[in-house]
């Protein structure tokens, strides 16, 4: 996982989570936030959580899905970069984060059928490029009929963005917008597909009060932290997230806190949480430990993996 992500958070989350979300919540290395996950790490709970981590880490650690992983191209953050000095006032900002976008321009075809991603580490990986229209119907996904920023064409160049292998150059789309010098970029090569993990899905025996990490928003620049979402209802004291740290990986595992018993309002929310490392995460997979899979990025933007 890079160590290089820049605090793109605010951008990152749509509006309502950022509604729901009232506050980062924060959680620490190997140990528990206050109000622990309801078992505390010497309860029942708690001695699940960290048992199944550490299977999920056993089952990781130098497997060929872990070879598979590092080897493929992962963003870490978001794949759509706005123009240079970000947008001119908030109706511009706003537009950006709804989609609201309008097309005055002709698009360009493919120039070729692949394109290379090159990390600043060393290594390069050739993939598919999509195409300017695909790019930017991935934009376009607001009210055709509101404020919106306007499209006048785009042509093919690089950008620069943080991917589980550290910092990588890819293939871009260039969107020309109006009104604007610079250019808003959008990667013009779709994220590697995942592969199969070598181990199940958690069971979720009763009680075990273990639940899945929503996604992935945030890596710190000294990668000692980082912010993930995940979900919780309305009479609870929110989620944990605790960290099972090894050389090969580190396995997140989401409890809620304070869930009472009796009639509750069945509303699910969604807030980013923040869980410190003991060390940076470097190239270490981050894996969800409900799923037993990494832990997807959670771009708004962008087009899904293959």
């Amino acid at each position: 996982m890079a160590t290089y992500g820049r605090n793109t958070l605010a951008h990152l989350l749509p509006a309502a989570i950022l509604v729901v979300g009232a506050g980062s919540l924060t959680a620490c290395g190997n140990g528990e936030a206050e109000g622990g996950d309801g078992g505390g790490p010497d309860g029942t709970r708690g001695a699940y959580a960290e048992a199944r981590a550490r299977e999920v880490a056993d089952a990781w650690d130098g497997s060929e899905a872990a070879g598979a992983w590092r080897g493929g191209y992962h963003p870490v953050e978001d794949v759509v970069e706005p123009p240079e000095g970000g947008f001119h006032d908030e109706a511009d900002e706003r537009a950006f984060e709804r989609g609201d976008f309008a097309l005055r321009g002709d698009l360009p075809g493919l120039p070729r059928e692949d394109g290379e991603v090159k990390w600043g580490r060393g290594g390069s990986l050739s993939l598919p490029l999509i195409g300017a229209r695909r790019a930017y119907e991935t934009l376009d996904r607001g009210d055709p009929d509101g404020p919106a920023l306007t499209v006048t064409g785009a042509r093919l160049g690089e950008m620069t963005h943080a991917t589980s292998r550290g910092p990588a150059t890819v293939p871009a789309w260039l969107f020309t917008v109006e009104g604007y010098d610079t250019a808003l970029k959008h990667a013009a090569v779709l994220p590697s597909a995942p592969p199969d993990p070598p181990i199940d899905a958690a069971r979720d025996p009763s009680g075990s009060g273990l639940a899945a990490v929503d996604a992935l928003v945030d890596v710190a620049r000294d990668g000692r932290s980082v912010t993930v979402l995940a979900h919780h209802g309305a009479c609870d004291d929110g989620p944990r997230v605790r960290a099972l740290e090894t050389d090969g990986s580190v396995v997140l595992s989401a409890s809620v806190a304070g869930a009472v018993d009796g009639p509750c309002p069945g509303r699910r929310d969604v807030d980013p949480v923040e869980v410190e490392l003991d060390r940076p995460v470097g190239d270490r997979i981050l894996l969800d430990a409900f799923t037993g899979r990494p832990v997807p990025y959670g771009r708004p933007h962008g087009i899904p993996a293959r």
